[in-house]
């Protein structure tokens, strides 16, 4: 005979589960979109690489054009500060949750260890100089902003809840050009005098980037471009460009200890008018060049070695390459291999370097061990 749910449930005191749609279990719920890459950033992050780039090809050029050495000044018064600034808004969203910290240990930590080694022997052996030594406390050349990167982002959180950051961030910088003891461990001074611009990009909001991309700010950017070359070119002969470095303090540049703290204003001014004019005039949509704005640490970190390597190598003795023409082919030669260097084929090759994949030196996270 057959039993009824409630015969069954006065004998048991149990009402049995029926199979239908409630009691069934609800579908996970399916992963989110993937972030859509914005190519005006991208696109900035390329050109600002390229200039590096460019800028650092300069260098050997300076001495024989004062044209070159005006250009240099003002590719160097917003190159770093346009791409740490960047770095910094897409830092707003870091915490320490245990995913982002990973990250940042696999995509910045280990890089600056695997490259400080590699340059440092390098320089070692390309320049017969068996005395260099392998040091994770002193930067040597580009490394200094994998571990500027590694500061500022850990910091991000702290500069959230700051009450008014920049100028907070802007008095550090000061502080830190008259202080020569900070000394050379971790390049602290260009840490620290850079640090404003890491951290005005976490205040930023993309309406923010969208004011500089109106027609009327692309028009004021070419006579404001024009007037700093200008001035560079008078200022070549009559300023210390090391200013532009931001990495020793002012009693260290022969200059009294105050002149550091008005140079820190007027540099950061400088510097964020001309990253203005610079993002004006990034295209919004996308180019042939957007792609490689994902590969730009790996055309950063990669490219150094060349550049250090010419002298060496005596690339640059010819003496046509110290004429007008011969600075247009190095700018041009510089271009291409940095273009070449943020390509996909160099970043999978050196990938094992740049993002490696090091889930055996982490616990598994609760969430992820259970699913989510």
């Amino acid at each position: 005979m057959t039993q009824t749910t409630g015969q069954l449930a006065d004998r048991t005191g149990v009402v049995p589960s029926r199979p239908d749609a409630e009691s069934a279990p609800a579908p996970p719920p399916p992963p989110p979109p993937a972030r859509k890459r914005d190519a005006f950033f991208d696109n900035a992050k390329y050109l600002a690489i390229l200039l590096v780039a460019i800028g650092h090809a300069w260098e050997p050029l300076r001495d024989g054009s004062r044209a070159v050495s005006a250009l240099y000044i003002v590719v160097y018064s917003f190159h770093m500060p346009a791409f740490i600034l960047i770095s910094g808004y897409f830092s707003r969203s870091f915490d320490y949750r245990p995913d982002r910290v990973r990250r940042l240990i696999t995509g910045i930590a280990v890089p600056y260890i695997v490259f400080e080694v590699a340059y440092s022997l390098f320089h070692r052996y390309t320049a017969d100089d068996p005395s260099m030594p392998v040091s994770l406390l002193d930067p040597w050349y580009l490394t200094w902003f994998l571990i500027a990167l590694f500061v500022w982002r850990i910091t991000a959180p702290i500069w959230r809840v700051v009450r008014r950051p920049v100028p907070v961030a802007l008095c550090v910088a000061a502080l830190a050009t008259t202080s020569p003891e900070i000394g050379d461990d971790l390049d602290l001074q260009r840490v620290l005098q850079f640090l404003p611009f890491f951290v005005l990009g976490l205040q930023l909001k993309p309406e923010h980037f969208q004011l500089v991309r109106r027609r009327e700010a692309r028009l004021l950017a070419i006579p404001v471009a024009a007037l700093t070359v200008v001035f560079a070119y008078w200022a070549v002969t009559r300023m210390n460009m090391a200013w532009f470095f931001h990495r020793d303090s002012a009693e260290e540049l022969g200059a009294p200890w105050w002149s550091g703290v008005l140079m820190t204003f007027a540099l950061f001014g400088c510097s964020l008018v001309m990253t203005a004019c610079f993002l004006a005039w990034v295209p919004g949509r996308r180019m042939w060049f957007t792609a490689l704005g994902a590969g730009t640490l790996c055309g950063y970190l990669l490219h150094g070695f060349l550049t250090q390597g010419a002298g060496t190598w005596g690339w640059y003795d010819p003496a046509w390459l110290h004429t007008p023409q011969g600075a247009v082919f190095v700018t041009l030669f510089a271009g291409a291999v940095i273009t070449l260097l943020c390509t996909r084929p160099v970043q999978r090759l050196f990938r094992f370097a740049l993002e490696p994949r090091m889930e055996w030196a982490f616990r598994k996270d609760p969430v992820e061990r259970h699913g989510k």
